[in-house]
């Protein structure tokens, strides 16, 4: 039987399959599908210090084979997550990921120090890329300099290992994830959700009131593909690759692209179970193929 294990560096995690921040809630919302510790980890709805209503609605808006958010970091603050952390981690063993987010690097760096010291949080997942806060709000990722100093501060002020997650929506990425890792970064998480648009005919106007909303979902799997063997090919540290993965398949092709292991996120949302089952499509074809394991294939293209 083939081995999924994942190795990471600063952890193996039993199999490849993340659910996505922002598609999985909490975690605890799930365990009436399915056994949390058969996944590799999964990622917590990202959190900024205080408690955020997010963007008015309409928020979703369903794309051909895509999906349009426009939720804008709704939820808790860090300290209410602190306790919802401890919930759901006393009925679990996997890996918790939070996903920090940040008004400013001051932000960033308060958040992060918060699940630093909690022994329930195996990693913290800094996302300097939202594309679905309003115009002048705070994304690092645009540019490699803003990317390296709130990577360092975060990283210089922290124990835990550090993903950074990667906005797709710029011009050279593949700089961006350098300037992160020059800044110390464990691991590069990428792509977040491509800017869309949806309008409306008979209003004659867009439906999402913050106008641009992000697009997830298997119609951005090629650009997510192409983006992840970029940034592979650009930095030393392990990527997380994420955009569109719906089967087993597509967990082989981003690992074949160079990722070590891969986050889902609209598969979460229209089939609760939708992760366990792509993670017993991946064994299955994996067998098929005679893959040993995930490191025979990582970044193993014939080109």
């Amino acid at each position: 039987m083939a081995d999924l294990t994942a190795d990471l560096g600063f952890i193996k995690l039993k199999n490849p399959v993340i659910p996505a921040s922002g598609t999985f809630g909490y975690g605890s919302e799930f365990q009436r599908f399915f056994d949390l510790n058969k996944l590799g980890a999964f990622v917590m709805k990202g959190v900024y210090a205080e408690e955020r209503e997010g963007n008015n609605p309409p928020r979703i808006c369903e794309t051909s084979s895509g999906l349009l958010n426009s939720i804008g970091l709704a939820g808790p603050g860090a300290e209410e997550l602190k306790k919802l952390i401890k919930d759901v981690s006393a009925k679990t063993s996997v890996p918790i990921i939070v996903n920090v987010c940040g008004g400013s690097d001051q932000e960033y760096l308060k958040v992060a120090k918060v699940f630093d010291v909690m022994n329930e949080v195996a990693m913290i997942e800094l996302n300097i890329s939202c594309p679905n806060v309003k115009a002048g709000g705070n994304c690092p990722a645009q540019n490699p300099h803003d990317t390296f100093r709130v990577v360092k501060l975060v990283k210089e002020n922290t124990k835990k290992p550090l993903i950074v997650k990667l906005s797709p929506n710029v011009a050279n990425i593949a700089a961006i994830a350098r300037s992160a890792e020059e800044a110390g970064a464990d691991s590069i998480s990428v792509v977040n959700t491509f800017l869309g648009l949806a309008l409306s005919v008979e209003k004659r106007e867009p439906v999402f009131k913050n106008f641009f909303a992000g697009l997830s979902g298997p119609a951005i799997k090629p650009l997510a593909l192409r983006i992840v063997w970029e940034v592979a090919n650009a930095v030393s540290i392990p990527v997380i690759g994420i955009g569109g993965i719906m089967t087993g398949r597509d967990v082989l092709e981003f690992i074949l692209a160079g990722a070590s292991a891969i986050q889902t996120g609209t598969v979460n949302i229209i089939e609760p179970k939708g992760s366990v089952r792509i993670i017993e499509e991946t064994r299955e074809l994996m067998d098929k193929l005679n893959i040993k394991n995930l490191e025979e294939l990582r970044g193993g293209l014939n080109l």
